[in-house]
């Protein structure tokens, strides 16, 4: 899984993805946390509460009466200068809407790990992207996850990156619902030592409570200068892939396990590619490696991370396709019903002069189940896209009731 010296030092470890979060926020141990339950994101919290509770972290923790109030606590602490998380789910998630645009309007460094789970109506509680997707256009930074072990190490890597001098972003790292934050995985914990050393201490130049340089926090912005500010969360954005890549390579030295925006696998000489966010990716490599077996070159191109988008790594990791398939498992309504990472990636591939046919597939919407099999019958649309150099119907379903 690593390298020998890291394999030496790591502690092998059986754990939810609820769990592992947890034990790496401990082993961070942020100055503020603002708590409130929402399933399937509760257990995370739980088990860091019980950190505190035990004194395993001096983190100061805050229990407030909705998710609302916990971004605007975590606000109001980062301002302040303190380094601050939460966590949260869906439509807890969609109650910080207003609070996380003001996050990333005043470039405060939050760290929050998101448990994917559907948006109502009708209620539902079990997995799929559309609660973070719909913050995609926000500001923030997004790390998505395709196990317990990623969503350990990339909330580790989510401070470093947030908190890092050309970002000052904040930052969220999801893990599918669920199918990640309740299913026990074995995996690599970092020494406690280690992480400490690699996340380092948060010291911001510019904070509330400095007495020797008085400021303002969210003051009114109307039309003299709100145009500007917005300017500045672009200009960091464009910042952080540097950073983003940086932070990455130091910490794959360290955990022995690499990390880039993209995970390509067996895409480098792949005809037919399959495009995954999440939990799917690993069930996308078995397809691929059934099919290879037949002979067909197939392979899968993994986003971790999907803000700032990647389109150049995606490109770049696919030099040999000629049809593409999008998983989104999400839908955005009113683009011919297709998913965000679809029509992103297709403005994209008219911006590098790429002809690729591109194909998408939504799915596992509300926590419908995606089996090899399924990703499987989408490689084999590919051939016939491949074949005729069209995409033919633009927008497919995989596991819908017909």
């Amino acid at each position: 899984m690593g390298t020998a010296a890291a394999e030496k030092n790591a502690t092998r470890v059986s754990l939810t993805g609820n769990d592992a979060v947890a034990n790496a926020m401990r082993q961070v141990d942020p100055d503020i946390a603002a708590v409130f339950p929402i399933t399937p994101q509760t257990e995370l919290m739980h088990k860091f509460s019980e950190f505190v509770a035990n004194g395993k972290v001096s983190t100061d923790l805050v229990n407030v009466e909705s998710e609302h109030s916990a971004m605007s606590v975590v606000v109001g602490a980062s301002a302040a200068g303190a380094r601050a998380t939460t966590a949260t789910s869906s439509a807890g998630f969609a109650l910080m809407w207003e609070m996380l645009y003001v996050a990333a309007g005043l470039r405060l460094p939050i760290v929050m790990p998101v448990v994917n789970r559907a948006l109502n109506s009708p209620l539902n509680i079990h997995c799929d992207h559309t609660d973070t997707m719909g913050a995609r256009d926000a500001g923030w930074i997004q790390i998505f996850s395709e196990n317990a072990q990623e969503a350990y190490d990339n909330t580790i890597m989510a401070y470093r990156i947030a908190e890092n001098k050309k970002v000052l972003l904040p930052t969220m790292v999801t893990l599918d619902g669920f199918i990640l934050s309740h299913t026990q995985e074995t995996m690599e914990m970092l020494p406690d030592e280690d992480v400490k050393k690699f996340v380092g201490e948060f010291k911001p130049d510019h904070y509330l409570l400095n007495a020797q340089e008085p400021m303002l926090v969210g003051p009114v912005d109307l039309q003299d200068w709100l145009f500007e500010h917005k300017r500045q969360n672009i200009e960091a954005t464009k910042d952080a892939p540097a950073v983003i890549k940086e932070v990455s390579d130091e910490y794959s030295k360290l955990s022995g396990r690499p990390y880039g925006f993209v995970d390509a696998y067996r895409a480098d000489d792949a005809e037919l590619v399959v495009i995954v966010l999440g939990s799917t990716g690993g069930t996308a490599k078995d397809a691929a490696d059934e099919l290879r077996d037949q002979g067909v070159a197939a392979g899968v191109v993994k986003l971790r991370v999907y803000r700032p988008f990647p389109a150049k790594e995606i490109f770049d990791a696919m030099p040999k396709a000629k049809a593409v398939a999008v998983l989104d498992r999400s839908i955005s309504a009113g683009l011919g019903n297709g998913g965000p990472v679809f029509h992103e990636l297709r403005s994209f591939a008219y911006e590098f002069g790429k002809s690729l046919p591109m194909v998408n597939y939504v799915y596992g919407i509300g926590g419908r189940d995606i089996h090899s099999q399924h990703v499987e019958s989408a490689f084999e649309d590919l051939k016939a896209v491949a074949s005729s150099g069209k995409p033919g119907e633009l927008y497919r379903y995989l596991n819908l009731r017909d």
